[in-house]
């Protein structure tokens, strides 16, 4: 048989192989170009708040601070709703990992943060108007903050959008903001990097394979085109 029907055969068939794939990566790629990248970030939803330090306020001092608690690495000020603290990481097992917050004014330890301060936390932060329809203890990360150390509070609010916000317990901090428009593009990120497990390698087989396929799908097409000018001319 002719060169030109393998290739027509060829052509078909890795058509029909790649053609659902890239479909998904078009559909996908529509996605991520049409809504902002702020917005799939939640930038919408919640901004951080710096607050100035009162400079004549009593605070324990750093000596205090260091006897009553060794092997500080850091140390830093900072507010945290109406209370000034300070937030310290402290050497664990060879690494600068462990943080607490501590009370600026009485050197007491006050996290894990409690359910009531992490919900004002969240009320602070939300630039919406929708209620908190939930709080929950997180000690098993749920696949969109895969990545965050836990345990961690999960604050979620009556929006359209669904919005979660995830708070650390040990320094406060608003770790991720989760909605529906972001849980939408981790979807489609899924099939546009073929990574059905973590979401996360850009580099894995599966997309090799994928992009080498359709790779020889666009040579295939371009010795067909070739071909059929060549024949043309001949006859």
């Amino acid at each position: 048989m002719k060169p030109a029907f393998w290739a027509r055969r060829a052509h078909k068939w890795i058509g029909l192989i790649v053609g659902v794939q890239a479909l998904l990566w078009m559909i996908s790629g529509v996605y991520m170009t049409v809504v902002p990248l702020e917005i799939i970030h939640g930038d919408h939803l919640a901004h951080a708040h710096s607050e100035s330090l009162a400079a004549a306020t009593p605070r324990i001092g750093q000596a205090a601070l260091l006897d009553r608690y060794p092997d500080i690495t850091s140390v830093k000020l900072k507010r945290l709703l109406d209370q000034e603290v300070y937030e310290i990481r402290q050497e664990k097992n060879g690494q600068d990992k462990q943080a607490a917050l501590i009370d600026a004014r009485s050197g007491a330890k006050i996290t894990p943060l409690e359910r009531g301060t992490v919900v004002a936390l969240a009320r602070k932060a939300y630039q919406g108007e929708a209620e908190i329809v939930g709080v929950e203890w997180v000690t098993k990360a749920p696949q969109e903050v895969a990545k965050r150390p836990v345990p961690m509070w999960a604050v979620r609010f009556a929006d359209s959008g669904a919005t979660t916000f995830y708070f650390s317990p040990d320094t406060g901090d608003l770790l991720a903001r989760r909605h529906s428009l972001w849980r939408w593009f981790d979807f489609l990120w899924m099939f546009h990097i073929m990574d059905y497990q973590a979401r996360s390698d850009v580099n894995n087989t599966l997309l090799r394979i994928a992009a080498s396929v359709g790779l020889l799908f666009a040579l295939s097409g371009a010795w067909l085109v070739f071909y059929s000018f060549r024949w043309r001319r001949t006859a």
